[in-house]
């Protein structure tokens, strides 16, 4: 019965939709009330710890126009009552994407994203973007660098084999060296698996990756085009 939404529209038009934070409902929505960081304007993601509803995790990619501080990755350990900012890059760079590991709550993967619009033009990339990981539920967390393009980063995005999961999957925004990449180790090291045009095209509008939760090798990817690869991301067929 208890949902948490996060307002605001991620994909970064010219006539984007900004949010006002977080809401709460404890009756299954039928009812809501405001629960906080309502100056984050866009929320990516929203994840909650699958056996205490009190510890949720937000990621805050900020606003959409221009340079604030609250964004980055918040946690509550009060179900939504106070929120404390566990990760923070620039005041630029906001959170693009987050996922929890199915079998342990405590190992966290964030995504980041330096974005800028203007009405007239998108300022899509830069050095704060990346991926980062915590295995201490938030309290700590290590940027992963080995294997990942350098340089200026688009929009980054993450997510975990439940059935392997020490098997990550990121789509990483990058002119030259953009695509999926690959962890079999948890994160530690990176290898570009698939870098086709087709399933990195508008990344800032579509970029999405989803692993199957019982095989390891099928993952979905959603562009302009829904996608899905059965070999470990090396092909894809629509």
């Amino acid at each position: 019965d208890i949902v948490f939404v996060g307002m605001g529209e991620v994909a970064l038009r010219g006539n984007v939709m900004q949010g006002d934070g977080i809401y709460k409902s404890i009756d299954a929505g039928k009812t809501w009330a405001h629960s906080g960081l309502a100056d984050s304007q866009v929320v990516s993601r929203v994840r909650i710890h699958p056996k205490n509803p009190d510890i949720v995790y937000v990621a805050a990619q900020g606003h959409v126009w221009g340079p604030n501080a609250e964004r980055g990755i918040y946690r509550t350990l009060d179900g939504g009552k106070t929120w404390m900012k566990v990760l923070f890059v620039d005041d630029k760079t906001g959170a693009s994407d987050l996922v929890m590991d199915p079998t342990n709550p405590r190992i966290l993967y964030a995504a980041f994203w330096q974005v800028h619009r203007k009405p007239w033009s998108l300022e899509n990339g830069g050095t704060g973007g990346g991926l980062w990981k915590s295995i201490d539920g938030g309290d700590t967390w290590k940027r992963l660098t080995e294997g990942l393009p350098e340089g200026i980063v688009g929009k980054v995005t993450v997510t975990v084999s439940a059935s392997q999961p020490s098997r990550v999957w990121s789509m990483v925004e990058h002119a030259e060296k953009g695509g999926l990449y690959r962890s079999d180790d948890g994160g530690e090291k990176w290898t570009l698996v698939n870098g086709s045009h087709r399933i990195r095209q508008r990344a800032w509008y579509y970029s999405r990756v989803f692993a199957d939760p019982r095989n390891a090798d099928i993952i979905y990817v959603t562009n302009i085009n829904f996608l899905k690869s059965i070999d470990g991301g090396k092909t894809f067929s629509r």
